[in-house]
């Protein structure tokens, strides 16, 4: 097994500094990006270009990752991350638990498949990331995600959670990450993981203006290498 590390050099981030946001703001957040002209595949790509950079810097360049992707915008930035990790030499591998994605989605599976990632798990890899669902998941979870869960919890891999923990809330059926990867901003449902897992924080291109809509008085300090601690 690799050895579990925590990020060199990453700059951290006090919630005395800087605002913490609830989820329903991030939709907004979201909305307004894309009159920006980010629209959600560039988002997509943002998230999982830094995912896979994440994962890559985390493990100390695993061997083999796999990857468990949703139907949602989550998972289509596992897909990218995905496709970016099997890009840089890293076996990777899909667990897609629902088919049934948009069309960006699809998209970006393609392309992954052709990158040579495979869709057949393998669930014996030195890092699993957890991109099933994200900040628009809803409890009681489907029963299929309940029984990923229980699966990913007894694996001995390093896991990594792209934006929140699939299950977050629920204290019996939740995914238990070694470490969060939030996507723009930290988010108020993180306040009690981030005593149990690390939480760091990634940019994906926001504008300092959306920013400022949601009380922030300077930017986040994402120019060193798009990665903060939340502490």
């Amino acid at each position: 097994m690799i050895q579990k590390l925590t990020l060199p050099n990453v700059l951290e981030y006090s919630p005395e500094s800087y605002e913490v946001l609830p989820l329903e703001n991030f939709k907004i957040m979201d909305n307004a990006a894309i009159e920006y002209g980010l629209d959600i595949p560039i988002m997509m790509e943002h998230a999982g270009y830094q995912l896979a950079k994440f994962v890559y810097q985390m493990a100390n360049r695993p061997n083999r990752v796999v990857i468990g992707v949703g139907p949602g915008n989550n998972g289509g930035g596992g897909l990218v991350a995905a496709r970016r990790l099997q890009g840089w030499g890293i076996e990777t591998s899909l667990h897609i638990i629902s088919d049934n994605g948009n069309s960006f989605m699809q998209e970006h599976l393609s392309r992954s498949i052709k990158f040579g990632v495979s869709t057949s798990p393998e669930w014996d890899a030195d890092v699993f990331i957890d991109a099933y669902l994200g900040f628009s998941q809803r409890l009681p979870l489907d029963e299929k995600f309940e029984r990923v869960v229980k699966h990913v919890n007894r694996l001995d891999s390093l896991k990594i959670s792209l934006d929140l923990p699939t299950g977050i809330g629920d204290k019996e059926l939740m995914i238990l990450p070694d470490a969060v990867l939030t996507l723009a901003a930290p988010k108020t449902v993180l306040t009690d993981i981030r005593n149990i897992s690390p939480v760091f924080i990634a940019d994906i291109g926001i504008p300092f203006s959306i920013y400022r809509m949601f009380g922030f008085t300077k930017p986040l300090p994402f120019e060193s290498d798009g990665f903060i601690q939340w502490i």
